[in-house]
């Protein structure tokens, strides 16, 4: 797809959102500036006959569909945040998630018998249409020839086409953002477009999917948060997954939350923790946990399916995030200041006590409050001028994780109005500040560190012979001693330490 092509693409996206008056519509005009009211009156001049037909919700939804996957992804993001667009609104886009247009069953039958290369029949004695349609994918009931309920998960025929070219025009347009100016450019649209196209990418593999589902259902079985299907490896293809059948009611469902014996606050909480233990504890976590993805039993209990897009945090990366969220739970704002500068999240140049001073001025008013006294589009607004007065960049290696925790927090004030999210977070992070900030395991650490270092100074010995760069007659000698008498006294050091450790 040429870039003239994709030009052409992103036109008529903006041209279909313009139409419906969904691009800006009136609602929005309070949060806009002078000027962006008066270029939303504008373009409303051009909305067609369906501007005028439901409400601003309805129009949207209909818009992002005919959009494509990329669309309907925003659109299930924009659906989890009743708190910010207010609740008709997200109801309205809540049919994104998993109520579309289904393709016929005998094309995903058919397709089944492909992928896997041998006739569907010989796995499942029964198949059936399919109970939820998707961007991507619709699942449909089956039943392995043991008996057992399954899900068969099988992409929609040329998916893959439609979202390179989507990815084309969304890269394009991303380009075009960045030459708008400086506040544009530092919130990074190419960098944050290219991870989301990557985890598309990925998301049309299902055997990566499986994978995926294997390996977090091995982290969900260490708390007892949530939990994952079982994967049918013998159902597993490139467009085809088979998982075992999802325990309770998928929370896109109104009747979800009205299951007798429902703990609807404890449900919450454990949908918060569950996300903060896999990315804390694990640093891989599902990345896409809305309501279409989620399933609840009584009294409390979670399972999450689909698992296209998966999260990772590095060590450091986890390490940054435990010490903000204790920070603020601890109301420490110089310490959650110093983990930003720590972080590079904010540059060198500025003063750590006045982003403390300006982090209180967003984290105060929330304490003592409930949810549905908290506005969060002003605080969502606040930060984001914080942002742009510290010169904060966009960190796109965090996208998947800010963008799952945008939602989970949605999806839990969905199920419980005064969901308390620092009182839910508070057991996870402090078991994971105990474990990894504690005297031991800094002494663990600092252990392990010089076994690395170690480990690198016996490799470039390996590389040339010890004798030899201790004789050989140049000025480099003496500085080769001493990093191998260097390399001798960590090793000491730390094996004394790992041993005293272990010890205690």
């Amino acid at each position: 797809m040429s870039d003239l092509a994709a030009f052409f693409r992103m036109l008529g996206a903006l041209w279909v959102l313009v139409r419906a008056d969904a691009l800006a519509p009136r609602s929005l005009d309070p949060y806009l500036p002078p000027m962006g009211r008066l270029l939303a009156r504008i373009l409303r001049l051009f909305a067609g006959p369906q501007a005028r037909r439901g409400r601003e919700g309805e129009r949207l939804a209909v818009a992002l569909e005919r959009l494509g996957p990329v669309a309907i992804k925003l659109g299930q993001l924009l659906s989890t945040r009743a708190d910010i667009f207010g609740q008709v609104f997200a109801d309205d886009l809540a049919r994104l998630k998993d109520q579309l247009e289904p393709f016929p069953m005998e094309v995903a039958y058919a397709e089944v018998s492909n992928s896997l290369g041998r006739p569907a029949g010989g796995l499942f004695s029964e198949f059936h249409p399919p109970v939820g349609a998707a961007s991507l994918a619709q699942a449909h009931p089956a039943r392995l020839a043991d008996g057992r309920k399954v899900a068969v998960k099988v992409l929609r025929p040329g998916i893959e086409h439609r979202i390179r070219a989507d990815i084309r025009a969304l890269n394009l347009a991303a380009r075009f953002a960045e030459r708008m100016g400086p506040e544009a450019r530092r919130l990074e649209p190419r960098a944050a477009t290219a991870t989301v196209a990557r985890s598309l990418e990925l998301e049309l593999d299902l055997r990566l999917e499986a994978a995926g589902a294997s390996e977090l259902g091995e982290v969900m079985a260490r708390d007892p948060y949530m939990r994952a299907p079982e994967v049918i490896w013998d159902g597993v293809g490139k467009r085809v997954l088979t998982l075992a059948w999802a325990e309770g009611v998928p929370l896109s469902d109104p009747l979800a939350l009205e299951q007798e014996g429902l703990d609807r606050p404890a449900l919450a909480t454990q949908l918060t923790r569950a996300f903060l233990a896999q990315a804390l504890d694990h640093g891989v976590f599902h990345a896409d946990l809305h309501e279409g993805n989620l399933f609840a039993a009584a009294p409390d209990r979670l399972m999450a399916v689909d698992y296209g897009i998966v999260g990772r945090l590095g060590p450091p990366e986890r390490r940054y995030l435990a010490e903000i969220l204790w920070g603020f739970l601890e109301r420490d704002y110089l310490r959650v200041s110093r983990v930003h500068f720590e972080a590079g999240y904010v540059p060198a140049h500025h003063s750590v006590e006045a982003f403390a001073q300006a982090i209180r001025a967003v984290g105060e008013p929330i304490f003592g409050h409930t949810a549905q006294q908290v506005s969060m589009g002003r605080i969502l607004g606040q930060l984001f001028e914080i942002t742009a007065l510290f010169d904060m960049r966009l960190r796109p290696e965090l996208v998947l994780l800010q963008k799952t925790m945008v939602t989970v927090e949605g999806v839990a004030r969905r199920i419980d109005p005064d969901h308390d999210l620092w009182a839910a977070a508070d057991p996870v992070v402090r078991r994971w500040i105990t474990r990894e900030l504690s005297p031991p395991a800094r002494i663990r650490r600092l252990a392990e560190e010089g076994l690395t270092v170690l480990e690198g100074l016996a490799r470039h010995a390996r590389s040339e012979p010890v004798s030899h760069a201790l004789h050989r007659d140049t000025p480099e000698r003496g500085s080769r001693f001493l990093w191998f008498a260097f390399g001798a006294a960590v090793a000491g050091m730390a094996f004394a330490i790992a041993a005293f450790v272990r010890l205690h």
